[in-house]
């Protein structure tokens, strides 16, 4: 695993922007043809996939202060413990998060997410970010004609 993550080297600024698409549209929220919300919302329990929706909003000058950060947690889970997680991987204080979503428990779900590790998805929220969704989208239409435009070409082609 080491040799593998060794190979990816630096990442510069397309790049994050590029992996920062990737996540957001698997991840965030979309505007639909019948309900516009050019509004970003990114939702996702990986400490990792945060911190590069983080550092992309960074660069493009979107600081914490302008996200309304909220935990969405099952009720069993500890909502304390949660909150303070996800404030040290922001470097933020527990007091900065709105109200916590509280998911009901469903007894006919086998949940194996449980116990002290478990602490909920970290919803972001950016304010003003009327700006930053259309970009996000292009990104990922960019990237994805990029891939189609590629298919059919030999493997051996494109590592070169």
């Amino acid at each position: 695993m080491d040799r593998h993550a060794a190979r990816v080297g630096g990442i510069d600024e397309r790049t994050l922007s590029l992996l920062a698409a990737v996540a957001y549209w698997c991840e965030g929220a979309k505007s639909k043809p019948w309900r516009r919300n050019d509004r970003l919302v990114f939702v996702n329990s990986d400490p990792d996939l945060i911190r590069l929706l983080v550092a992309w909003l960074t660069r493009r000058g979107v600081g914490l202060d302008r996200c309304r950060l909220s935990l969405s947690i099952h009720e069993s889970g500890d909502v304390a413990a949660a909150t303070q997680f996800w404030a040290s991987v922001l470097g933020v204080q527990p007091g900065s998060f709105a109200k916590p979503s509280l998911k009901r428990h469903n007894p006919k779900t086998p949940r194996k997410n449980t116990g002290a590790s478990y602490v909920g998805c970290l919803v972001i929220g950016v304010r003003q970010s009327r700006d930053l969704y259309p970009e996000i989208e292009g990104l990922w239409r960019g990237l994805v004609r990029g891939i189609l435009s590629g298919v059919g070409e030999h493997p051996a082609s494109a590592a070169d």
